[in-house]
């Protein structure tokens, strides 16, 4: 049997885009025309936790959450039908966030979450601001002997 409750359930479950959506899309455009690059559907740990737009040299992950998927507190709503599938489904992918934060905030990156329903140019100049602020570069490791004090000529 499958996750879906009938054919037009899995359609549009199936027509949902894991990357490269419309707000994505709009964020991405301004942020661009600002005169920044970042990196799109990259994991900054490594591995499958994916932020969707990342600025890897400013430690800088942003997330924009669709409401369904990620249990926003205006819009989410609960399925009428395959509760038992969908609700803890739900339930974990707000968990995982939750931990894809953690780790990342641990790991010493800016973590910048923002709804689907939010005005893309307010999250563009967020995460814009939060780009040019922050300062996550680590300094190139150096040589010990590097350190040491020229030999005095006396």
């Amino acid at each position: 049997m499958s996750w879906a409750s009938n054919d037009g359930t899995r359609r549009s479950m199936r027509g949902n885009r894991r990357r490269d959506t419309a707000p994505e899309l709009a964020v991405r455009r301004l942020l661009h025309a600002a005169g920044l690059r970042y990196r799109v559907d990259f994991a900054p740990l490594g591995g499958r936790r994916r932020a969707d737009i990342v600025f890897p040299r400013r430690r800088v992950a942003v997330f924009i959450d669709g409401c369904f998927w990620h249990g926003c507190p205006r819009h989410a709503t609960v399925p009428k039908s395959n509760t038992d599938y969908w609700i803890p489904k739900l339930e974990r992918n707000v968990e995982r966030d939750r931990e894809t934060d953690s780790l990342l905030i641990e790991a010493g990156w800016c973590v910048l979450r923002y709804w689907e329903h939010e005005e893309s140019s307010a999250i563009a100049a967020a995460v814009a601001a939060a780009v040019h602020r922050s300062d996550h570069r680590q300094p190139a490791p150096q040589n010990p002997a590097e350190k040491r004090p020229p030999p005095s000529d006396s």
